[in-house]
């Protein structure tokens, strides 16, 4: 509906009924009936809010109205606690005060039209009957019917009085029956949906020395509809499971090798806390950001890397991934757990200003970890995998390179078991591996994909050109050098059943 002409204002009587009971002027000047506010903060956009405000309570049943609640509370979690006071019924209202709400619940009810002659500059006041507001604002005016419009010409609309059920702020009513009179602490808590909190990392990168700076920044988001003033601020690193489902988090990704070191922070059951310094006040709408780490000259190495998909054929050169390997670990390391988030790499220029070289997300991560954060593909170094021969062989030559285990202290001292398939793989892969800087450097070059199910278990590598490691039964990994300004072919037989 087109409103942008026509304004809203209320009688001085309906503005002092709707104002709080008991309202104070935080430090900012800003208007708040919190009291004594502490949060909680999880991963998962949930929060734990605690306030304890001073309030006057009446001896016998009376209601007492707590605005300035979260608008995306929870209601089913609220505890409320007062001494010697015990509460009837409780009632969230989220119904919020705004020019088109105020119109919607005016339907029916009649309202003052104030119209302003731009010509001349002479107002006129009628009363004015709202018969709709879908799609636009119907109203009727003695004997006949009116739409405003968009017209240019301004039109204030006056009401008499602000609609019972709706609030200038989110507000929690609650019905008590105390058995004295007088003012005391009153506790609230609940959680709420909207206010969240990620880590966010700043690496700066130094290749000559190899070794980062890294800073760690709490950053809340805070998209519940209210602002917490002062409040003392507790973060929590995990995973809580809620609704009766767990969260499915960032996982452990980037981690070379998952540490096994206890950091020393607080704990809460299973989770890391991580509690903000000073009272913070998180405003509605807002990001804030708060630093929680800072370690310089931590050792790191740049790591170009590529993994090869089994049977792969590449028409062209493929740029390798280029990344920061470091470690979380107490002595040659971060010195800390991480709680999931973004890390941003960044390395000096020529000229000596950080300039940015990539991100990637980490997972929770323990103290004492190995990690490899890829930051992009490497401009210089490309490695092309091809098949370069594929053969049946015949299951005697398969059976040539069966394994032969020993059995000790037992009467054969030789067992092999004789394969069966009819048909047999003998796979030269052939892996081209180019540099175009003026240093050399080293590949992590891996190959995936070795083991395919149950009937695929029994595969050999009889031959390759520099010693591999076996990461997994899936998976060979090679450190392969390659000189400055030239290439380096590698090739690897595999004997396979598919």
């Amino acid at each position: 509906m087109k409103q942008a002409h026509w304004l809203l204002a209320l009688s001085a009587g309906a503005l002092l009924s709707s104002a709080a009971a008991s309202q104070s002027i935080n430090a900012s000047g800003e208007e708040t009936a919190q009291g004594d506010v502490s949060v909680t903060i999880y991963n998962s956009n949930r929060a734990l809010i605690q306030d304890v405000r001073q309030i006057d309570i009446d001896r016998g049943r009376s209601r007492v109205e707590l605005p300035d609640v979260s608008a995306s509370i929870s209601p089913q979690t609220l505890s409320f606690y007062a001494p010697r006071t015990t509460i009837i019924e409780q009632n969230f209202d989220f119904d919020l005060l705004t020019p088109g709400k105020l119109m919607d619940k005016a339907i029916g009810e009649t309202v003052t039209l104030l119209r302003t002659n731009p010509a001349t500059g002479r107002e006129t006041r009628e009363r004015a009957k709202v018969l709709s507001t879908a799609g636009g604002v119907v109203v009727q005016i003695g004997d006949r019917i009116e739409v405003l419009r968009d017209d240019g010409l301004p039109v204030r609309v006056i009401f008499d009085e602000v609609p019972p059920n709706l609030r200038a702020r989110p507000t929690l009513s609650v019905n008590l029956e105390s058995e004295r009179s007088g003012r005391r602490p009153v506790s609230i808590r609940y959680l709420s949906s909207g206010l969240g909190w990620s880590a966010d990392y700043v690496a700066l990168f130094n290749e000559e020395d190899s070794t980062i700076d890294m800073q760690g920044w709490v950053t809340l988001t805070n998209n519940t509809g209210t602002t917490f003033h002062r409040a003392n601020t507790l973060l929590v690193a995990g995973d809580p499971t809620t609704n009766g489902r767990g969260r499915r988090g960032f996982g452990n990704m980037g981690a070379i090798s998952i540490g096994t070191e206890a950091a020393d922070r607080e704990r809460l059951g299973d989770f890391y806390l991580y509690p903000i310094a000073e009272r913070t006040t998180i405003a509605n709408a807002q990001t804030k950001q708060v630093s929680f780490l800072d370690v310089q000259a931590v050792p790191a190495r740049k790591v170009y890397t590529r993994n090869v998909g089994w049977l792969a054929n590449d028409s062209n050169p493929v740029n390798v991934f280029s990344g920061i390997s470091f470690s979380t670990s107490r002595d040659q390391g971060l010195g800390d757990a991480l709680p999931a988030g973004t890390v941003r790499f960044y390395q000096r220029d020529s000229q000596g200003t950080p300039q940015f070289i990539g991100e990637n997300g980490l997972g929770h991560t323990p103290m004492g970890s190995e990690l490899l954060l890829q930051t992009g593909s490497a401009f210089d170094i490309s490695v092309q995998a091809e098949v370069e021969s594929r053969e049946k062989i015949t299951s005697a030559e398969w059976e040539r390179t069966a394994r032969y285990r020993v059995i000790e202290d037992g009467e054969v001292t030789r067992q092999y078991d004789v394969e069966r398939p009819k048909t047999f793989y003998r796979t030269t892969m052939r892996y081209t591996l180019t540099n175009a800087k003026a240093q050399s450097v080293e590949v992590d070059l891996t190959q995936s994909g070795l083991m395919r199910y149950w009937y695929a278990y029994d595969y050999r590598i009889t031959s390759e050109d520099i010693e591999g490691e076996q990461i997994n039964a899936d998976t060979r990994k090679w450190i392969v050098p390659v000189p400055a300004e030239g290439k380096r072919v590698v090739r690897v037989v595999y004997e396979t059943r598919y």
